[in-house]
This record gives structure tokens, sequence and C-alpha cells, in this order.
């Protein structure tokens, strides 16, 4: 039993991270702190200045732990990464997850390549972006291709040169096909030279290029070439267009800014790259009604820039950021060199934060409605499930089914919803081992047995080798479960459940004579519900999914198993008999009926093999099936 006035004493002075409990032992919190004895224990004493937030993650906390570290700056990346893990209820949490494509030039290869790339390795290659958009990025790929015939092949050059035909992209010329050795390495490599300058935003040279193209096309009367050349024109104009300056400094930065109301909160973000403003992006946030704009900035500064792999020189920040000395320690280091975090006063800078809190606040403004409508379908609904059976706040819930046909092959599955979400990463399948034949309330046993068992002894396995519980599938247990089917399944579920010593709610999910979602069953009787409720819509959703996942499995199986034939069984007969068997006697029954002499009639049978048939089904006293 944890006794937590009696581990706040051993608390030690020294810096590190805290992670609360609950009595499911969730991780529904994480924390750093600069002393844990000092930090840890405020949470337990009296004050007035505690967040409703706060008070009510307090009231839930069933046990804590914590891990020392050596200084402040180890906290905050431990911290960061614990809470990117877990993703603990009451940490505010970065409600995107979004990855940002990047274009990249191979300048370690002889014939470079430009090309998308989803992540930026350190791997001497040349890197630009990141970029807000895919479309964006294949946009500004295609036009550089056909201004400088950069090759997009990953054959090994200049080893394979003329080992095969060219592209497609060669006939087109958008390539000058290095590939065939018709072009020098020189002169590829004063092509990649110009690339590398539109992408560092010098329009200028290719501008000019392409009006005096035009322009002596036009003079030369070949309007076909003039017309490619105008279009490749504006192209390039448009994307100049896009990188609107922002700074005569060339510096990369970052401006931040967000807007809030009661729960939510859109943080946007201004991406410049050397004085350029190539983009910009709106991340949602969950959050309390007390919490300051500083916190909620400082817990998306750490949440964003600990999953993305470039880093700017500033950042321009509405206000100043919690820990802002620690976070800018933390960034540095990743970087390499110094991140300066800015809160501008005054003049352009100050301006372009103000333009981005604005930004902000229209996103969030017009996201509202889109926001509580997605609340509405599955947070909203799952609580309405929870309200109609009386029970508590109901956050994770699994569902089972079982799918055979005639008893061949059964199966169970196991899908999971976390606030009203499916969560697929978590989905189980089962092959029903121990029960034979269409026995659906053996094989639902079988199935939540060998799960809730699995779940106990995994636990237990974390706490005796020191490890620490980490919830994955089958450690982490369901606020409700919900069975396809009425009162026979949940009662083999409560039986179960009661077995292994565990108290879980448990309901069934009934369906009408025309296998349509009719109620829920609970507690020995079937609770009405509004067909036009989200509520009712999300218990159709689990339902279905849980059939789904089932009837997918059990197809999975039958399509990699031959269909089984009882003539199987019988010792001596194996496939070429069997198939003999069948071609000669047409039919099961004809086998059975058949005499040992007529039995040596068939192709390839012997007496040994006619009498180990004939007795097989005199022996059997199962009717024959195929």
């Amino acid at each position: 039993m944890f006794d937590i006035e009696e581990e706040l004493k051993k608390l030690p002075a020294q810096p590190g991270v805290y992670l609360m409990h609950d009595k499911r032992d969730e991780i529904i919190y994480v924390g750093k702190a600069i002393s844990l004895k000092n930090r840890v224990r405020q949470y337990f004493q009296s004050s007035r200045n505690k967040t409703a937030k706060i008070e009510q993650m307090v009231s839930r906390i069933a046990r804590f732990e914590y891990i020392v570290t050596d200084s402040e700056l180890e906290a905050l990346v431990l911290e960061c990464n614990l809470i990117k893990e877990h993703r603990p209820r009451y940490n505010t949490m970065l409600k995107d997850d979004k990855a940002y494509p990047y274009i990249k030039v191979t300048v370690t290869e002889e014939f470079p390549r430009i090309m998308l790339a989803r992540e930026m390795k350190k791997d001497k290659n040349k890197y630009f972006g990141p970029y807000t958009s895919v479309g964006a990025v294949k946009d500004t790929l295609d036009l550089i291709h056909k201004l400088y015939k950069i090759r997009t092949c990953s054959r090994v050059l200049p080893r394979d040169v003329g080992k095969d035909r060219p592209c497609l992209n060669y006939h087109i010329k958008q390539c000058d096909g290095p590939c065939q050795g018709t072009v020098s390495r020189e002169a590829y490599g004063e092509n990649v030279a110009l690339a590398l300058e539109f992408l560092n935003g010098r329009y200028e040279k290719v501008l000019s290029l392409l009006e005096k193209q035009m322009m002596q096309a036009s003079e030369d009367m070949d309007f076909e070439k003039a017309i490619e050349y105008r279009e490749l024109l504006s192209s390039v104009k448009k994307v100049a267009q896009k990188q609107k300056i922002t700074s005569s400094s060339m510096q990369d930065r970052d401006i931040i800014a967000m807007a809030r109301d009661q729960e939510d909160a859109v943080v946007q973000v201004f991406f410049v790259r050397e004085g350029k403003l190539i983009g910009r992006e709106h991340f949602h946030m969950a959050i309390a009604a007390q919490e300051e704009k500083g916190q909620v900035l400082s817990s998306f500064v750490k949440q964003f820039y600990a999953g993305t792999p470039f880093l700017p020189k500033e950042l321009w920040v509405q206000t100043e950021l919690e820990d802002s000395e620690v976070i800018s320690r933390w960034l540095s280091s990743r970087k390499g060199q110094k991140v300066h975090i800015i809160v501008p006063k005054k003049g352009e800078k100050e301006q372009l934060v103000d333009l981005a809190q604005r930004n902000a606040a229209l996103v969030l403004t017009q996201d509202k409605e889109k926001i509580i409508r997605e609340e509405q379908r599955t947070v909203g609904a799952m609580n309405q499930v929870a309200g109609w059976l009386g029970i508590g706040p109901v956050s994770r819930v699994e569902a089972y089914d079982i799918s055979n046909i005639s008893g061949c092959e059964s199966v169970g599955s196991m899908v999971v919803y976390e606030d009203g979400k499916p969560k697929r990463n978590d989905y189980r399948k089962f092959k029903i081992r121990t029960i034979i034949g269409a026995n659906d309330y053996g094989s639902m046993r079988e199935v939540l047995l060998r799960r809730f068992r699995h779940g106990l002894e995994e636990k237990s396995r974390l706490k005796e080798s020191g490890e620490g519980e980490e919830l994955g599938s089958f450690t982490r247990f369901p606020d409700l479960l919900m069975m396809d089917g009425g009162k026979g399944q949940v009662n083999i579920a409560l039986e179960v459940l009661k077995e292994l010593g565990l108290s879980i709610p448990v309901c069934g999910m009934v369906k009408d004579d025309n296998h349509r979602t009719r109620g829920l069953y609970y507690e020995n009787q079937e609770i009405p519900i509004d067909h036009r409720s989200e509520g009712f819509r999300l218990i159709t959703r689990i339902q279905d999914e849980a059939h789904r996942f089932a009837i997918e499995y059990h197809r999975s199986l039958r399509g990699k198993s031959q269909v089984k034939s009882i003539l199987d069984d019988i010792p001596g007969i194996g496939a070429t008999r069997r198939k003999a068997l069948m071609r000669y006697f047409k039919s099961l029954e004809a086998i059975r009926d058949a005499q040992v002499e007529e039995l040596l009639e068939a192709p390839g049978m012997n007496r040994a093999a006619a009498e180990s048939v004939y007795g097989f089904f005199r022996r059997e006293a199962k009717p024959v099936q195929e």
C-alpha cells in the first residue's frame, strides 16, 4: 500500500522528474523540479493558489514516482520525452502531431539529385525547409526539374552510365540524361548550383534568363516555346511572391503567438528562413482556464521542438515563457549553437508577433464550431454512454466479438476506443485454442481470460523486475467493457472478471432482429437509448468495428489454410489418395458406404489404405461433413 505522507518524507532535494499515477496506475501528470522535495510536496499542501485542474488531478493521485537527474536541464529533456511517450491527461497537451517535409539535395553524390525528404538527417547533404505543405514542396521540385534538368532516378552515377535506357524525363526534356553520358559532371554541377541559388530564394537570375528566352522565342516566331517560357516565368514569380520579406537580417526564426478561450488555445507559428516567410501553421492545445499564456506557450515550445529536427536561431514569442532560460539552454544544446528566445516589445518585431496572434485568434474562432462537433462525437458521446450507465468518467473502452463459420477457425477480436476515438495500435486478435465448434460463450470466455491474465502477469513481472509499469494494450485495463451481445455475453465477462479479482463495468451492445444496434444491456436490464444521439452513434461504430476486425481476421485465416476434409484425418490417406477417392466416388457419403473391395477400385488404393478408410467410418459416430 502506497502511503503518500510517508513517501513525501523520502523525497530528495535534488532536480528531477515526477510522475503522478491514478488508482488504475495510469500516468496522469508528468512534471519537472529543481527540488523534487519542495515541488511534489506543494501538490498535497492546502493552498488557495491551486487551479481547479490541479485540484482535480491531486484528488486522483494514488501514488507517485520520481527520477533524479543531475541538472534542471536534464530534467527538462526527460520531462519532454515522458510527456510525448505517455501523453498524460493533466499535462497541457499539443493536440496536433505533424511532420514537416524538407527538400534534400544529395551533394554527396557526383551527380546530385533534388528530392522530397520526410526528415533531416546528419548525412552531409543539404536540406531546405521545413515546409508547411507537401504540395508546396512537390510544386517547387517540379519547377526545379523543369528549369535545371536535374535527374530524379536512383542510379549510381557514373558507375551505371549507359547500362540502361533513359527514363521518360529525358525524352520530355526535364533531365539532361547524365545516365547516358550526355552531360559532363561540370555542366551538370552548374545546373545544381543554380538550383541551390533558387532554393536559397535568389530568383533574380532565373527570372532574367526566362524573360530573355521568352522574348527571343517570340522574335523567332517559336510561339510554342515562348508560351512554355512564359508559364515557367509565371511559376517562378508565384513562388517568389510567397517568400514575403520579413527581415533584412536573413536569420532563421520562428514567430510564435497564441489566442485562447476557457478550454482551448490555438498557437500560430510563422516560419522564417533566411529572412523570408516560407509558411505558417497553427496548433490546437487543450488548456485549463487558470493557465497563464507563458505556461501554455512553454508547454507548446517543449513539445513542438522536441519533435522537429530543425531549430531556428531565434524564437520570437508573445510573452515570457515559463522556464525560459532552461528551455533556451535545452534548444541550444540540441542545435549545437545558441538559440535565443526573444519577447519583442516594439517596432516591426512586435508587429509580426501581433500578426501571428491575430491569425491565431481567427483560427480559434473559425475552428471552434468544428472542434465542438468533434468533441461531441467523441468525448461527449463517451460521457453520454457513461451517463446512461450511471458510472464514472469513461476514457478507455474495450469491445469484443467472436467470429466463426459453423465452428471452423473461431477467432476473437478486441478493439479499443480512447476518448471516443479508435486506438488501433491497441487492437488485438485471438485464435481460439481450447474451444471446438460454434461455442461463442466458451470462445469469449477464453478470449477474456487470455487478455486479462496476460495483463495481470505482465503487471506483476514489471513490478518484480523494478521496471515500473509500462502501460501497453494489455497492462492498461479499460474503464468499461462492451460485449457484442446481450445477457449471455455480459455474464461470461462478469464471471471472468470475478474469477480474476477485477472490478470493471460490463455492458452488452444489443441488436434487433434486423441486426441493427438497439440498446445497451447493463446490470440485468436493457437501457433504452436515444437513437438520434451521438452516444448511440458511437456505440454503433464500436460494435461495427469489433465485428469488422473479427471478420477480417477470420477471412485471413481462411485464406491461408486449405479447405479441410474429414479424409485428412484417416491414417494412410494423403492428398493424392484423397483427391483420387473424391474423383472416383463423387461424394463423402459414397466413400463412407463403400465396402473394402469397392474402395480398392479407386486409383492408387491398396488393401491397407482401403481397410483404413473402411474402419475409420465404422468407428466414427458423427455425421460425415465436407
